[in-house]
Order: C-alpha cells, then structure tokens, then sequence
C-alpha cells in the first residue's frame, strides 16, 4: 500500500482512531504523554461521533435532503438519463437496519422506472471498471436490459473511475449525440457533488435521485445516541462525500 493510498483509507473513521491513537502511544514513548493522550482522546471521540445514528441523521440528511427523490410519473421529462457508477453503504434500504436483497436501493433501478416511464428515451451509463476487465456500465448495461430497457436505448461510458471523470466524459458522449437536457440518477447522498460536476461541466442536468438511505426507522428499533456498528461502518460515504466536495472546489472541479 502507497502512502497516498494510506491516507486515502483514513476517511474510514475505525482507520484514523487506530492511527491516532498509536501515535499518541509513540509520544507517550517520548514522554509527550500530555499530547499524545490529547490525541488518542481525539480518536476514540472520532470513532465515538460517527458511531452514532444521530451524526448520520445530521450530516448525511443534510446532504440527501438537497435533492428530493420523486417518483419516476411526477419526475420532469429529459433528452437522456444518466446513470453514475457506484453504490451507498452497500445498497441498503435504510443503512440503519440490515441489508435485504428484496429492498437494496440500487441506482440502476430507478434508471429503468424513469425510461419505462416515459421520462426519456435514451440511458447513458457511466463507469469504468474498478477491478478486472468489466466496466461498471457494462455491469449495468446487463442490470437495466433484464429491467426491459431495450439495448437501442442505452449508451455506454466505460472509462470514469471518479465523479469528475463521469462528468467530463459524459458530457463528450452527450455533445457528440446533441443530447441536451438530461435526468442525472445516484445515490442522494451523492447527488449534490455529482449535480456541482456536471454544472461545472455545462450540463443541463435535472437531479434524479434514488430514493433516501439515511431514515430513522420507524420500528423504534434504534437508539439515536447509542453506538451502532452499521452507522459506524457506513459512516465512510459521508466523510467521503464532504471531503470530495472539499477537494472538487480546491481543484475547480465544481
């Protein structure tokens, strides 16, 4: 592993809390033990915060609620649908709660109830692969075909591994075919760095988002400030979303 890609893995909050606290172990060493306790309490409150449902309910309601999912007969009418690559807290429904297979949100779905209603006539798919020969869009390709979206309808971006990349490549094959307006399908809480790449881009992009994952259940079954090991693990796909809204203005990308 590069160093690069370390510090990449620290946005996980378990990865950063175990490297805070052996460096405050190692000052300890030193006889920094002021310091280096100040920093090993910064780790266990980091892990602490994002282990609670209630820092999820916050930061990540804020950013799927910037974009309202509607049903695919009151979403407007497009040139184009345009699908990202990717999934949220590994499709879960509600990420509170166990993965159901029966219920997972996956973005390819609400592509293919937008197209069967009527909301536009083509589908561009758009990610490369991230591991082998098979690019994510011709993964969904597959998906959206056994949803009855015939393949004249569908077009294909096999190149992106990043959002920046869905962005600007996408808007090569929209440019290429004279495909104006278009309804931009992703997770909710991805919608708001995408929606900012593709303006960057030029694109006239409508959001679509799939529907909501970060839902206080409704059974009761959850303690809002006790820590759960889901919230913790899923945690990741809202730092990751802020600091790539971060680094995208620092860059200019949005």
């Amino acid at each position: 592993m590069t160093f690069s890609s370390y510090l990449t893995n620290l946005i996980i909050p378990y990865n950063l809390c175990v490297t805070l606290v052996i460096i405050g172990l190692v000052l300890g060493l030193f006889r920094l033990r002021k310091t280096g306790g100040a920093i090993i309490a910064a780790g266990l409150l980091w892990a602490l915060f994002w282990s609670l449902p209630a820092t999820s309910l916050w930061l990540g309601g804020a950013l799927e609620s910037r974009y309202p999912h509607l049903a695919p007969s009151d979403s407007p009418t497009a040139d184009a649908i345009v699908v990202l690559g990717g999934n949220t807290a590994n499709g879960r429904a509600n990420w509170f709660l166990p993965y159901d297979k029966d219920t997972a949100i996956v973005r390819i779905d609400t592509a293919a109830q937008l197209f069967l209603a009527g909301r536009a006539p083509k589908v561009l798919l758009s990610g490369g692969a991230l591991e082998g020969d098979v690019s994510e869009a011709r993964g969904m390709a597959h998906a959206i075909r056994q949803q009855g979206v015939p393949e004249s309808a569908l077009i294909l971006e096999n190149s992106s591994r990043t959002t920046y990349e869905n962005a600007a490549l996408t808007e090569d094959q929209l440019k290429s075919r004279g495909i104006g307006k278009v309804l931009l399908v992703t997770s909710a809480l991805h919608m708001p760095r995408a929606m900012a790449a593709f303006s960057k881009q030029g694109v006239e992009a409508i959001a679509a988002p799939a529907p909501p994952q970060i839902v206080e259940p409704k059974d009761g079954s959850l303690s809002l400030w006790l820590p759960d090991q889901r919230t913790f693990d899923a945690s990741r796909s809202i730092i990751k979303e802020y600091a790539g809204l971060f680094v995208y203005w620092l860059r200019g990308w949005v």
